[in-house]
């Protein structure tokens, strides 16, 4: 009764720490509302965070005690869908017609094949393995996009390209929940999040390190960045349902 009493208490930590990082790209859609345009930004990180946050729903309800996890990554559904709607409304033409297309393939298409598939050919606990197989495989792909804003840092010198409160919640958000799933005995959830407090760790690590650091005057990355390739790394959003 205590370990499920600590439980519930982690995982409403889990729930609010998980919410504030679904509200940090606030800033950037606020610029493209005011701008009425999404410049150079991508929809990608959106439209996976987006399917992450289904899956991990579909999960949730899936497994026996998982509402905490249905219910922060249904918001997360609600928030996501409505960022990816903004760029549908705001985007040029051809990245309107990528969305589109995106959110067809994977958001819709990918998600009804796997509660079809999971439904219909697999047993309950086949089931469950199923779907938290795929919710930690997309999980561990995403907590690994940060690895290049890690490598831009060690190249330059310079934390410019990697907030320091993104790189927090990173790792505030993975531990949380890897300590949530060490509890409930979730290894689905505990391997990703797990990986995502070490990325974490090692982040502010070298934040730490390279803060203070005189920036490189390397070139050929100074043009990469003003390209604006950066503005949008994987990691901004999908850490965003780090759950």
């Amino acid at each position: 009764m205590e370990i499920l009493s600590l439980s519930f208490f982690v995982g409403i930590i889990g729930n609010v720490i998980s919410v504030l990082v679904f509200f940090s790209p606030i800033g950037t859609f606020e610029r493209i509302i005011k701008h009425k345009s999404t410049e150079d930004f991508q929809s990608l990180p959106y439209i996976c965070t987006l399917l992450n946050s289904s899956l991990w729903t579909y999960y949730g309800i899936t497994k026996p005690g998982g509402l905490l996890v249905a219910t922060v990554n249904g918001f997360g559904i609600f928030v996501e869908a409505v960022y990816v709607g903004l760029f549908l409304i705001y985007a040029p033409k051809k990245m309107k017609l990528k969305t589109g297309v995106l959110v067809g393939i994977l958001n819709v298409g990918f998600v009804a094949a796997a509660i079809v598939v999971t439904q219909l050919a697999l047993e309950s606990e086949t089931q469950i393995g199923a779907i938290g197989l795929m919710c930690s495989g997309l999980n561990i792909i995403m907590y690994g996009s940060p690895l290049a804003a890690m490598k831009t840092v060690v190249t330059t010198k310079s934390v410019e390209y990697m907030p320091f409160f993104l790189s927090f919640f990173l790792f505030l958000n993975g531990g949380i929940w890897a300590f949530y799933a060490s509890l409930m005995h979730d290894y689905f959830l505990g391997v990703p999040n797990g990986i995502g407090c070490l990325l974490g760790t090692a982040q502010l690590l070298l934040y730490a390190i390279y803060k203070n650091a005189k920036p490189s005057n390397n070139t050929s990355l100074q043009g990469l960045m003003e390209q604006g390739w950066q503005k949008e790394p994987l990691y901004l959003s999908v850490k965003h349902e780090y759950v």
